[in-house]
């Protein structure tokens, strides 16, 4: 019986519209009929959005680096593209990467070309095709560059339009390009009816010292204008999303700083006379640059001191939004964590503008801290949750082994039955498999428990800097609610400490609990752990365990479990 071979699937597209096009789904259509014709499994597909091939290292293109990882698994025998360049356009990354398909015996089929490089006269023909597809891809570049060039030398505007101006051109519903101006206004742009005045409005007011780029970015919000951002930027979870977006202090500042509004264009850092209508004067523009200038600097209500501490920095993060939050202090000394106004892209945050003092939520961090403790069976524990005890039982034996053998051998040398060149070269060698045997999960776990265990002595003896080093050693973020129960709401801890954190319990004088289970329901979990204060923990007459109640503060916090944080 022929073992029907396990193909998988590269898709890829490198530009925010192929995204949203067909590219992808006719990519994979043809990937399954190719599987269906010639008998072949179809067990995964690996979507690359927004990447281009003409890069120069795999690390820069995650899906396609975990193809490689997923082959070096023995996951799949072939890998299925629609053509060579969807694989790659750099001949060097081309090489490379089927030089660890050819390893691992996977081959390579382009639904185009026809190309299988399993087999010899596929991998001489592969290797042509991908020295072509970086010279078509460099040449392409190189006329693509002239073209902007001599555009923006007539006044043209490259990329996107700004904010306040639309094209006199719309693409209609064919996809053909028809004119929206009875006559094209000149560089083939028009200001806009309604975000054109707004934007002479932001200059006017900035100009006149009267107001902040925050204000100035509200106003912008409550009057329904929103962003034209056409790029994938990352949300508060870190995944991808494009299309408009609130306004923000650094989006009006983007605005205020552009020369296009006087009438000018910026090509490669050199200021050009454009060819299409001013919006305000140049007069009015430099007036707002100094303004800029002199703003950019720390409020006056700040003191200036550059080595100010904060115990959450960097880790301290909105509940409600997710988004990382501000600790600054003021001149009266008093230090606040802050969620600031217009700043925020994503969506309306209900935490807007709320503030914090920083000693209320670092005590409750150092209470938590404190409440951490680990059993004694806890590295028992630890393995049950990793599913590596079986692993780890067989890495000890084979440590032992070899730990054994450098005994012995070191024995031999020593009664002079073999040369000492012989005996450093075997010693060397069982020490590289001796520092090759470890169970990386496991290991990682370990060392971290073993951190726990001896997190008392070492908060005790720890500055407010040490302290925050020691938090960035185990957390990623800390969630706090600065409009209702004003309180740390979640800890969101870094991979290796996840096992821990479900097998740590709290001491019974403290004062703050961390609920054990991870958030979220997928198989892998979910690194975000609840957090309650002891105010308010009531007892289950039934279970005689903490009720549901007293788990979840009264932040709706079901926002995390929506997001699948």
């Amino acid at each position: 019986m022929v073992e029907t071979k396990r193909a998988v699937a590269y898709v890829r597209v490198s530009s925010a519209s192929q995204v949203e096009g067909y590219s992808l789904d006719a990519q994979e259509r043809l990937f399954t009929e190719l599987c269906k014709n010639r008998g072949w499994q179809a067990v995964r597909i690996y979507r690359e959005e927004g990447k281009s091939a003409h890069v120069d290292s795999i690390h820069k293109r995650p899906v396609f680096r975990k193809l490689l990882e997923d082959a070096a698994k023995n996951e799949f025998e072939i890998v299925v593209v629609h053509t060579l360049d969807r694989w790659s356009r750099n001949l060097t990354v081309t090489l490379e990467s089927l030089k660890l398909l050819g390893r691992y015996g996977i081959g390579l089929v382009s639904i185009v070309e026809n190309l299988d490089y399993s087999k010899p006269d596929g991998i001489l023909f592969t290797q042509m095709l991908g020295a072509f597809a970086q010279y078509f891809s460099e040449a392409l570049s190189t006329h693509v560059r002239k073209g902007l060039d001599q555009r923006a030398r007539e006044g043209k505007h490259n990329g996107c339009i700004p904010f306040g101006y639309e094209s006199c051109w719309e693409i209609g519903d064919k996809g053909e390009k028809k004119r929206r101006c009875e006559k094209e206004h000149p560089g083939g742009l028009h200001i806009h009816s309604r975000e054109g005045p707004a934007v002479a409005e932001l200059f006017r007011r900035y100009s006149s010292g009267t107001t902040t780029l925050s204000q100035l970015a509200i106003w912008l919000n409550e009057q329904g204008f929103r962003t034209r951002n056409t790029k994938n930027l990352p949300d508060a979870n870190g995944e991808l999303v494009s299309g408009p977006r609130l306004f923000t202090s650094s989006s009006v500042r983007n605005i205020l700083h552009n020369p296009f509004y006087t009438g000018q264009i910026n090509h490669r850092d050199e200021i050009l006379t454009g060819a299409h209508e001013a919006l305000i004067s140049r007069e009015l523009f430099d007036t707002v640059q100094l303004a800029l200038k002199k703003n950019s600097g720390r409020s006056e209500t700040l003191t200036t001191s550059p080595g100010r501490e904060y115990m959450l920095k960097g880790l301290v993060r909105c509940a409600y939004c997710g988004m990382p939050m501000w600790a600054q202090t003021y001149k009266s000394g008093n230090s606040y964590y802050r969620e600031h106004q217009a700043s925020r892209s994503i969506q309306e945050c209900p935490g807007h503008g709320g503030t914090i003092a920083c000693h209320v939520i670092d005590k409750q961090i150092r209470e938590l801290v404190s409440a951490i403790e680990l059993g004694p069976g806890w590295l028992e524990e630890v393995l049950s949750i990793i599913s590596l005890k079986d692993e780890v039982e067989r890495v000890k034996k084979e440590k032992e082994q070899v730990t054994g053998k450098l005994h012995r051998m070191a024995k031999t040398y020593i009664d002079g039955l073999i040369p000492e060149e012989e005996y450093l070269r075997q010693k060397r060698l069982l020490e590289l498999s001796l520092e090759s045997l470890v169970v990386p999960d496991y290991d990682a776990s370990e060392q971290a428990g073993k951190l726990i265990q001896n997190l008392p002595v070492l908060w005790s003896k720890a500055n407010l800097a040490e302290q925050r080093k020691i938090l960035l050693t185990m957390l990623d973020g800390v969630y706090v609610d600065v409009k209702q129960s004003r309180s740390v709401i979640a800890v969101k801890v870094k991979p290796p400490f996840k096992p821990i954190f479900q097998v740590a319990v709290s001491k019974k004088e403290s004062k703050i609990r961390i609920l054990n289970e991870p958030l979220g329901t997928s198989p892998a979990g979910s690194s975000v752990f609840l957090v309650e204060t002891g105010e308010g923990w009531l007892r289950s007459e039934t279970h005689g365990d903490w009720s549901l109640a007293s788990r979840i503060p009264s932040i709706k916090f079901k926002q995390f479990k929506l997001r699948g944080i």
